[in-house]
């Protein structure tokens, strides 16, 4: 009987399924059958030839978790305000937007609460005219009533009327589905009246600019549908896989390696599911070629094709300008965090930035990224804290598609197998993993971009191409094995681009006065420490990083190095970021040479005397378009003299100070743009929080040594809105008090090495919001004043922070302790993490 009714009950639900994939059937035939007239980018009244496909592939049973998910808005449409509300579901194609939203559209108490409903499927390209009359005959059909004739005659004003005439003075619910752009919803609203009955929108988009600007007019929320758990993914992945049995421990590792590139993605894995279904359990190589070559499977495989079909939707709907720059997002390998600064320099090296009044090209270029970002084909993969992107990735699957196309239009060759065959004609050029894979012999005189990932091999660029390449715009050998300059290149006069990023290279010959196209020279993290005077004969220099850090655990001040520079700098003018120039030998010359580069956006000198603060506060009154900037005095115990400033740029955002300070620069508290700012070995007599605390958009504040009182009064009102808040070497530091309504926004607070500190911060338990709690390096006693079982303990005043660590450098490592404060039976929790320097780079030191 149990079986008979398990039948009848699928039976039902394909019977349900089979219903529903008619109903978008028959309203979309007459737009399948339409040629698709060119890119959606544009409003107008095009139609487009593959829709709604990715809807008709995930059944509810697909969507593990969906309930959760489901209730949740279910909650939002049936309560709330009068108003006419909308709620946009918001995610990359294949998530189960769709599914979830129709879902939510057929439940009962939705049906109930709302009387006139519609589902409209709006997609890339719309016509206005169809839509507004597939919303009158469903609300038609909704109220039990004819259609009016003459429907199809009607203009677009009539069926506005029309339509607006039908919901007025009533609650209703209309769907808009797959939503590209802000302008569908910008013509569709005007027919849906905010006539205060308690009506609803909901509108699902790929495009989370769309999601937001949506609800501006009206109350509005975003549902971020977010990617399936690890543990979701895995329950999807057996049940359609397995059909219900368990997978066999032989092919475990196999599943979840092939399982960890869909990332979450429901379509991905019930698509790659299909195709594992009809493999041999026993043909372990046949599972393993399907992870290893997905590219190839989702090139050839029947299975996966509406897979493809609906990522690439996303890409083909993108405008000509940011085509390019997404396909050049394939040069990077795979599961690689993509710098922000570093593509938006090759974007610009490669002539794709187009120039836009008002605006840099680094600005322009951003804002790409920001567009590839709400279009959902970017992912951020972390930000400061002041809330800038610092990498990005790109969805494995959608990777491997732009792989495709990339190399489908001849734009980018892919060597990393050395069976590869590469084209003759080939223009850009990423080698992964080994020099092997690069063929010999093969001609590489068109080749305008070379790029290297994680080659072990050194590296001889004569030898690796004897031919040359001399139309070469982009020579990108980061990381590479490479101990000195590359003489040949600087007889690459198209060159914009040179990054040398963490190799060893020392020295950079007088001949790089040659490059004079050059706009990026990228040594950081190199050991170069000096550039010669012709490096001053390249006039297009926008990006010029010469600098690196050492220090193992804690930064001392000796850690950073910048280089020396004879002449006249300011002769560079079109640069946009300097770091860290020398001071020590230039003196006044060089603090006013500064004042010439109008164009600068990022400032960061070395090496200052108090001596050169007159000039250089001088030459900092020029630069209004200063966004960032770092000084460090030559020795801890020299002053950096910056009283001199009388106009301070309007625009800066980020200040970093290092070596002693007389006073606060008086100037510091009237930077109400200020979200970010470090003073280390400051050693100020006076509290700095005094003034600190008034900054009104300060979001991170680092202090090391930065004054030598006993006490720290955190005053009410003060750091409005303050995240991270870090405290090093504070030596006389003997108590912190936190008043009520103090930092109201801080999620993080890192105490470290201060010894004479007893306890923690007295009112820390008025900081409701704080999410990390760290101590390096403090005193045994103190770690053991939050013990639960201690008498006089703070446990209580901390119980309510999520993570709470306590950290020691021991040999050559951190060791991390998390400190279980959820009962206490652990203290610290059994078993510590050891961390390699580079791996707290989340925390602050």
């Amino acid at each position: 009987m149990k079986a008979r009714s398990r039948i009848i009950s699928e039976l039902h639900s394909i019977n349900s399924r089979i219903k529903n994939i008619s109903e978008v059937h028959e309203r979309l035939l007459p737009k399948f059958t339409r040629a698709e007239q060119g890119s959606g980018s544009t409003c107008a009244g095009n139609t487009c030839e593959y829709r709604r496909g990715d809807a008709l592939l995930l059944d509810k049973t697909d969507l593990v978790g969906i309930d959760e998910r489901k209730q949740q808005l279910v909650e939002w449409l049936v309560k709330g305000g009068y108003g006419r509300e909308v709620v946009s579901v918001a995610a990359m194609g294949g998530m189960g937007k769709t599914t979830l939203a129709k879902q939510v559209y057929d439940d009962p108490e939705v049906k109930k609460h709302f009387k006139r409903r519609a589902w409209i499927t709006v997609s890339q390209s719309f016509e206005m005219e169809e839509l507004l009359r597939d919303m009158i005959r469903q609300i038609f059909s909704v109220v039990s009533r004819p259609v009016p004739e003459g429907l199809d005659s009607m203009n677009k004003d009539r069926l506005r009327r029309t339509v607006k005439d039908l919901l007025q003075k009533r609650r209703y619910l209309i769907v808009l589905d797959d939503v590209w752009r802000l302008c569908a919803w910008d013509a569709l609203k005007h027919a849906m009246p905010n006539n205060n009955c308690g009506s609803r929108v909901i509108l699902t988009t790929r495009n989370t600019d769309v999601a937001s600007s949506s609800g501006v007019e009206s109350v509005g929320k975003v549902y971020n549908l977010k990617p399936l758990s690890p543990e979701e993914s895995w329950q999807l992945f057996s049940r359609k896989t397995f059909q219900g049995n368990e997978c066999p421990i032989y092919l475990k590792e196999i599943c979840q390696s092939t399982l960890r590139k869909c990332e979450g993605l429901p379509l991905a894995i019930v698509a790659i599911s299909g195709v594992l279904a009809t493999k041999n359990k026993r043909r372990i190589d046949e599972w393993d070629m399907v992870g290893r070559s997905l590219g190839a499977e989702i090139d050839g495989n029947d299975k996966l094709q509406d897979l493809k079909k609906v990522l690439s939707l996303s890409f083909n709907d993108l405008p000509p300008y940011l085509r390019s720059c997404f396909l050049y997002l394939s040069i990077f390998p795979e599961d690689y965090y993509i710098e922000q600064m570093r593509v938006i320099r090759l974007w610009i090296a490669e002539g794709f930035i187009e120039a836009r009044e008002g605006k840099t090209l680094e600005e322009v270029a951003e804002d790409y990224l920001n567009e590839l970002l709400n279009r959902g084909l970017l992912q951020v993969a972390a930000t400061t804290t002041d809330g800038r992107v610092k990498l990005y990735r790109v969805h494995d699957l959608l990777r491997e598609i732009i792989v495709s196309k990339a190399r489908d239009q001849n734009f980018t060759f892919i060597a990393k197998d050395q069976n590869m065959t590469r084209p003759d004609k080939v223009r850009r050029l990423s080698i992964h993993n080994s020099l092997q894979n690069l063929q010999e012999n093969r001609s590489v005189s068109r080749l305008r971009s070379l790029f290297i990932f994680r080659v072990v091999e050194k590296l001889y660029i004569q030898g690796l191409f004897p031919g040359g390449f001399k139309l070469l715009n982009v020579l990108d050998l980061q990381n590479a094995r490479l101990n000195k300059f590359p003489i040949d290149v600087v007889n690459l006069y198209y060159l914009k681009y040179l990054s040398l990023r963490r190799t060893k290279v020392k020295a950079i010959p007088k001949l790089i006065g040659k490059l004079q196209n050059l706009e990026t020279l990228d040594l950081k993290h190199s050991r170069v420490t000096e550039l010669p005077v012709e490096i001053l004969k390249l006039q297009r220099l926008r990006h010029l990083l010469v600098y690196h850090f050492e220090h193992e655990s804690y930064e001392y001040f000796h850690s950073r190095y910048g280089f020396k520079v004879q002449g006249n700098i300011g002769a560079l003018r079109s640069l946009q970021k300097l770091c860290f120039i020398e001071a020590d030998e230039g003196g006044d010359t060089l603090m006013l040479e500064l004042g010439k580069l109008y164009q600068l956006r990022r400032l960061g000198i070395v090496k200052l005397r108090k001596e050169d603060g007159k000039s250089l506060c001088s030459s900092l009154t020029k630069l209004t378009n200063l966004r960032a900037l770092s000084l460090t005095s030559i020795e801890e115990e020299e002053i950096l003299d910056l009283q001199h400033l009388s106009s301070p740029p309007p625009l800066i955002q980020r200040v970093y100070l290092r070596g002693r300070l007389e006073a606060l620069p008086h100037w510091i508290p009237s930077l109400h743009g200020l979200v970010r700012l470090s003073l280390k070995w400051s050693r100020l007599m006076d509290d700095p929080l005094v003034l600190l605390q008034k900054l009104p958009n300060l979001v991170h504040l680092e202090l090391l040594q930065a004054f030598g009182g006993d006490t720290l009064y955190f005053r009410t009102g003060g750091f409005k809105k303050l995240k991270v808040l870090g405290l090093d070497e504070f030596s006389e530091l003997r108590c912190m008090q936190v008043e009520a309504g103090a930092m109201p926004r801080v999620e993080k607070l890192i105490i470290q090495r201060c010894e004479l500190l007893k306890r923690v911060p007295i009112g820390i338990e008025y900081l409701t919001n704080l999410k990390v709690l760290e101590f390096f390096d403090m005193p045994e006693e103190f770690i053991q004043t939050l013990r639960p079982d201690e008498k006089q303990s703070d446990y209580w005043k901390v119980s309510h922070i999520p993570e709470v660590y306590s950290t020691y450098w021991r040999e050559g490592g951190w060791e991390v302790n998390p400190l279980d404060l959820g009962d206490g039976e652990h203290f610290p929790r059994p078993g510590t993490i050891t961390m390699r320097d580079e791996e707290l780079q989340s925390r602050w030191k």
